[in-house]
């Protein structure tokens, strides 16, 4: 019905694009299967700018059961170059398995350095990750889990929060407001306040009709316990959005409604955030997140029956990385001395097939926050 690729297909290999196929049939041929090493990156040397990986749990989970050991960055490490994974086996027990594996790993960490971006742009006010709609329905957690582990405080998609352990955050869409129609704006927001379970917190959307803080004043009015109004005027009416937000912030606080919050989304970018940041009191953003550049991760064997090997462009030889006190990220061969200060990021993942590392959402996330205060991610 739905065009989705099975997990029973990524889990055997038919995930893959066609050239691993036909590599498989030419060195079965020739009887010949080598023992590699082989290595996951995007940027050769450190280069200063900084991304968040992410995916290495589905990633561990491909390769489970496999007859290869595995070290990776632990989820949510930032990294600027050098490799974020490392796999060492004989060839063919995972060579159909690299198409599958950088989808898990490049699209998740190019939302998480996203997600990082509008965290460190909010700073202590919550941010939100609305951006599930813009992504196939099939990837909706692994989008929500790595806007998680860059930082952002909540999630919208249902299923994934199933999935994560997460509760869902959102209130009320416009269409809300749309099916009392126009002027009946008090109906729709009481309606959400009587009958949506009482632990859903009271945020009313206020520009749908009118003047966003005449809508404010009014919704202020009806919902005695109302936590925020939001603002999600599409950008072709906006006008200045800074402003609107302002002028929304004074009415209330002259009706005496000090205590809403306004809360604002739509179109946001980490720029955006950080413009707004000392006006609204959080953050609603999506399209930011969903549609970031995937980190263009490539997989390349660098060392056969223990000789360096590599083409060119790539550089032979296994390889650790390390991060220093001082936040700096070190690429050097595995086996030579490291800095003297630094420590080895390349954690054990799975050793002769069988997983030995966790995926704690919660560890990620702090680890995230804490590399990118290490490295002075979003310094300005």
């Amino acid at each position: 019905m739905f065009d989705i690729v099975s997990p029973d297909a990524i889990r055997e290999g038919r995930a893959t694009d066609a050239y691993f196929r036909r590599t498989r049939e030419a060195l079965e041929g020739a009887g010949k299967n080598p023992h590699i090493v082989a290595e996951v990156t995007a940027d050769q040397f450190p280069d200063g700018d900084f991304e968040v990986f992410a995916g290495v749990k589905d990633a561990a989970h491909l390769l489970d059961g496999r007859d290869v050991t595995v070290h990776a960055l632990p989820e949510g490490t930032l990294f600027d170059g050098g490799p974020v994974m490392r796999m060492e086996g004989d060839y063919l027990a995972f060579a159909e398995l690299e198409t599958s594996l950088l989808g898990f790993l490049s699209p998740a960490s190019g939302h998480a350095t996203a997600a990082r971006e509008v965290a460190t742009a909010a700073g202590e006010k919550p941010a939100i990750s609305f951006g599930a709609r813009h992504v196939h329905p099939s990837t909706a957690a692994a989008l929500e889990r790595a806007a998680l582990v860059g930082g952002m405080d909540g999630i919208s998609h249902v299923a994934a929060g199933e999935i994560l352990g997460r509760e869902p955050s959102g209130t009320m869409p416009h269409a809300l407001i749309i099916c009392f129609g126009r002027g009946n704006q008090e109906q729709a927001w009481q309606a959400f306040d009587e009958h949506v379970d009482p632990e859903v917190p009271r945020v009313a959307l206020v520009d749908t009709y009118s003047d966003e803080k005449d809508e404010a004043v009014r919704a202020a009015e009806t919902i005695d316990s109302l936590e925020s109004v939001r603002l999600d005027t599409t950008g072709s009416r906006r006008g200045d959005f800074r402003h609107i937000i302002r002028e929304v912030r004074w009415e209330l606080d002259a009706n005496g409604f000090d205590d809403v919050g306004v809360f604002v989304s739509g179109g946001l970018t980490a720029q955006r955030v950080r413009d707004l940041h000392d006006v609204a009191d959080g953050f609603g953003v999506g399209s930011y997140i969903s549609n970031a550049d995937p980190v263009d991760f490539a997989l390349d064997i660098v060392e056969v029956d223990g000789e360096p090997a590599a083409k060119r462009g790539k550089l032979s030889g296994t390889k650790q990385v390390y991060r220093t006190p001082d936040g700096d990220h070190v690429v050097a061969l595995a086996d030579r001395p490291g800095p003297t200060d630094g420590e080895p990021l390349l954690k054990p993942v799975i050793e002769d097939g069988e997983l030995v590392a966790d995926f704690d959402l919660d560890a990620a996330v702090d680890r995230c926050a804490a590399d990118a205060k290490t490295v002075g991610f979003g310094a300005e």
